[in-house]
This record gives structure tokens, sequence and C-alpha cells, in this order.
């Protein structure tokens, strides 16, 4: 059995790679790898890689993670500038026996002397993004943070090997030096081969507060299906957070187990979500809120056409 699953639409293309390379009996960390960097490469996904949305500085700080389920190696990197894949980055890190996490200025001389590509972060498109966000801020009270869509993935290969990983540019203006729960190990990501795996995404600084996607895996040990194990943990976070705080932040998870079953919950409308198993062509998910269950259905094609137009729509300067 192998399978996949990724957080967003936007990981479509990339779990489609990454499922020719498990159906042929590839390696879950090459596969994953692929399936981020597909993501990372891509300049119209405004919250990933290429094109990434800036902080209130406007340089483009990106964050990334990598873990391998069999050993429960990590590996990430934070606030790192103009490297064209951070997710390699962390799988390189991943093999060192210390300094896993590297943030700024650390992670960037890392990856010069490892070889990694430099490449300018900061598209065109971005620049424009970010001008029409500062017009509006000047014009009207608006939240100055929006867009944090971190992918999240989680793998399984043939051989049984697991493996999580995600990337993110974070919260669109955010403060330089800002990390969210993407790098963190059992807040952004957590694998473990003999269970299972989990990736968030959402608004990092409520899911740190609750490491939720250790506490799906923690779940699934337990023996819950991934599907309860993701609906327990979000609800009842959610619910922790609303009770304490008055309110909770978006908050989306996906998980697999060790035998290929899958799960996802959320506590906002139109979560999207790819998954492809060894019974399953790559495929988008909906999801929306039923009597208290998340209901996952097939995305139209109407859907998947307006995601891609309206991303790749020509962006006029306010």
């Amino acid at each position: 059995m192998w399978g996949i699953i990724a957080t967003w639409r936007m990981a479509a293309e990339g779990v489609g790679k990454a499922a020719d390379i498990l159906k042929n009996g590839g390696d879950a960390g090459d596969a994953i790898e692929t399936a981020v960097r597909e993501v990372e490469d891509f300049p119209y996904y405004k919250s990933v890689g290429y094109g990434g949305l800036p902080n209130e500085e406007m340089e483009v700080e990106l964050d990334a993670a990598y873990m391998d389920g069999d050993t429960l190696d990590i590996g990430a990197v934070a606030a790192i500038r103009d490297f064209a894949n951070p997710v390699s980055i962390a799988r390189r890190l991943s093999k060192e026996k210390v300094n896993n996490l590297l943030v700024g200025e650390g992670a960037e001389k890392f990856a010069h002397k490892e070889g990694f590509e430099r490449k300018n972060m900061l598209t065109d498109r971005a620049k424009i993004h970010y001008r029409n966000r500062v017009k509006e801020l000047t014009a009207q009270e608006i939240k100055p943070y929006s867009g944090h869509d971190t992918v999240g993935m989680v793998c399984l290969d043939t051989k049984g090997k697991m493996t999580t990983a995600t990337s993110t540019s974070g919260l669109f203006m955010k403060k330089k030096g800002r990390v969210g729960d993407s790098p963190i190990a059992g807040s952004g990501f957590y694998v473990d081969s003999k269970i299972g795996g989990a990736s968030a995404t959402g608004l990092g600084e409520d899911v740190m507060k609750g490491c939720v996607s250790y506490e799906i895996v923690r779940l699934m040990r337990d023996g819950l299906h991934p599907q309860e194990a993701c609906e327990k943990a979000v609800a009842m976070f959610d619910q922790e957070l609303k009770e304490r705080r008055g309110q909770a932040g978006d908050m989306s998870l996906i998980a697999m187990n060790n035998k290929g079953e899958w799960g996802v919950a959320t506590n906002i409308e139109g979560f999207s979500f790819a998954v492809a198993t060894e019974n399953q062509e790559p495929i988008v998910y909906l999801t929306r809120h039923v009597d208290g269950k998340c209901v996952h259905e097939p995305a139209s094609q109407e859907w998947l056409d307006d995601y891609m137009r309206t991303r790749m729509a020509p962006l006029e300067e306010k």
C-alpha cells in the first residue's frame, strides 16, 4: 500500500508526481520532496515558495520542515530568504545529528555551503500584492495579516516508510522574523511510520498552542481512524481555544496512517486537499461541515477551473 495526502488544491500537481514515484516503488522521502518542490516552484501560489507573499518589510521569509517516520529524524528552516526550495534544505538538515532547525542567516549560510540554489523569491506579482495591501491599510481599517496557506503533506511508500513535510511563506505582512507552526515538530507536522502522520495549515500562533499534529498521531496510536483522530483533535482544541480566549484561528489538519487510510478536519469552510493512494487516482476534495462532521466531496471541474483562473488572473496595482 502507498499513499500521499496534502493540504490545499495547490498541492494537486505535486501529489500527482509523487504518486508516479510511489506506484513504482519509490521512496517516501523522494516522493514528498518532489511534491512540495512542485508547489514551491509555481509562482502563482502566493503562500509558498517562489511568489510567496512578503513580510511587512517586503521580504519573502520562508519556513519548511521534513520528518522521517522510520528514524524520527527532523530537519527544518525558518525565516530563510533567497533560496528556491526550503523543503530540500530541511530534508538535508534532517540527516545531521545536531543543528536540525536553523533560522534566518544561519539557515542561509548552511544552504549556501551545501550548494542549494540561490534565487530572489520576491516576484513582481508579489510586489503588486504588497503595494496594494499597503494602500488598503492606509485607506481603511483592515487586518494586516491574511493568507497563511501552508502546504503540508504526509506520505507512505510501499515499504511502509512514512514521511511528512511542510513549506510556507507564512502570514502576509508578518513581522520580520515571525515563525509559525510549520517548522515546529508536533505542531505543524509529525510522523511515525509505526502509526501514521499529520500536518497542519492555518493560523500558526493558534495551532502551536495545542501541538495538534502530534495529538492526531497520538489518537491514531490509540486506535482511532485518521478521520476520527482529525475530527476529535480539531474539534476539542477549537472548543478549548474558544472557551479560554473567546475565539480560535483557522485550523485544518490532514492525516494518514500506516495502512494508507486518511482523514481531514477543519474549523473553516471551503478547505481543499489533494490525495492519492494505491486505490485512488490523484483527486481534489472540498470539505464542508454536516451535523458536526467533516464531509469530503470531490471538487467539481468548474471549481477547479475557477481556482486556477483566479490565481493566474492578471494583477493591477490599485
